[in-house]
């Protein structure tokens, strides 16, 4: 047993040598085969030096440099085998060396490598989703997108085809959650993907409702709005579901809800025209047509914006018309 404990104690006094003596001389070869494109060779030995330096009880100043530049060196190796294989279409390979990239640069609190490469990698997905989305393979697509986005949430034209791809595939649910990520955006830095993704959800939208009316199923339009995650959206179906049902004085009473959960004049206009709708329907029934003809003109006035406004604009002029 004492003799085993001397060799191991042997052992670990090589190793500390090998740290006190030759640390800094293998960083400067492994930043030699960085300088020359040698990648592949130059990664080992920075792990090797990073590896070497955890066993310095007190590592001099230059120790400390070569450790602080082996871990630059070795996220820019793992990079640049990156964009060797993203140009030469190998986009899976790429990928992997890109995510390398990030992971280690986020060890070592390297944030603006780590988002850089998270965004390289990203690319490299939506390169390689692109060929599968094209030919319409929308599954593979999918599949592929989705890590794309993973890495690079911010990679707006790749995650509105991952939304369209799950709306072509006939997941509406898939679709509008991504689809409502990219229009919570920062509509100033995002202006053009927040527009196109809010056009995604109510296009694939009206696709939804208009079958679920074809099926008269106006309970299903209300079990597919308490799925969004867009409350303003939910509650415009809701609105319309109800105003299917003849279920006017139900539409009066979400008028505060609905208004809340929007988050544009468009939005909201498109409350007070529901609302204006239900207060025209209930007055040929109504005890006193007058106060209820004037709530849904004050309702219609209220549509400023969105694509209801020359129709509000006419019910106006057609319910404050003179009798004849």
């Amino acid at each position: 047993m004492k003799k085993l404990f001397l060799t191991l104690v042997a052992l670990m006094g090589a190793t500390t040598l090998f740290a006190q003596t030759d640390m800094v001389a293998t960083f400067q070869q492994a930043a030699a085969n960085a300088k020359a494109a040698n990648y592949t060779e130059a990664i080992p030995q920075l792990d090797e030096v990073i590896n070497a330096y955890y066993d310095l009880d007190e590592p001099d100043a230059n120790q400390e440099k070569a450790f602080a530049m082996a871990k630059k060196y070795i996220v820019l190796c793992y990079n640049k085998l990156g964009g060797q294989a993203y140009n030469a279409k190998n986009y899976d390979e790429a990928a992997g060396y890109f995510t390398e990239a990030a992971n280690l640069a986020e060890l070592y609190d390297n944030v603006s490598d780590m988002n850089k490469n998270r965004q390289f990698a990203g690319q490299c997905y939506e390169a390689k989703g692109a060929e599968a989305f094209n030919t319409g393979d929308y599954a593979t697509a999918i599949e592929i997108f989705s890590k794309g986005y993973e890495a690079d949430k911010f990679n707006t034209g790749m995650a509105l085809n991952l939304a369209e791809s799950f709306f072509r595939s006939d997941k509406y649910q898939e679709g509008m959650k991504v689809a409502s990520e990219i229009a919570a955006l920062n509509a100033e830095k995002f202006p053009e993907a927040v527009a196109e993704a809010q056009n995604k959800m109510d296009m694939y939208t009206n696709n939804q409702i208009a079958k679920l009316q074809q099926a008269k199923d106006y309970d299903g339009i209300i079990a597919l709005a308490d799925q969004l995650e867009d409350a303003g959206m939910a509650q415009k179906l809701i609105l319309q579901a109800h105003y299917y049902k003849k279920e006017f004085d139900k539409m009066i009473a979400m008028e505060s809800e609905a208004v809340a959960a929007q988050t544009t004049d468009a939005g909201r206009s498109d409350v007070y025209y529901w609302i204006g709708v239900a207060y025209n329907e209930k007055i040929e029934t109504a005890v006193n047509a007058e106060i209820v003809k004037n709530q849904a003109v004050a309702a219609f006035r209220k549509v400023t914006a969105g694509q209801n406004v020359a129709n509000a604009k006419a019910a106006v002029q057609a319910l404050t018309a003179p009798a004849n």
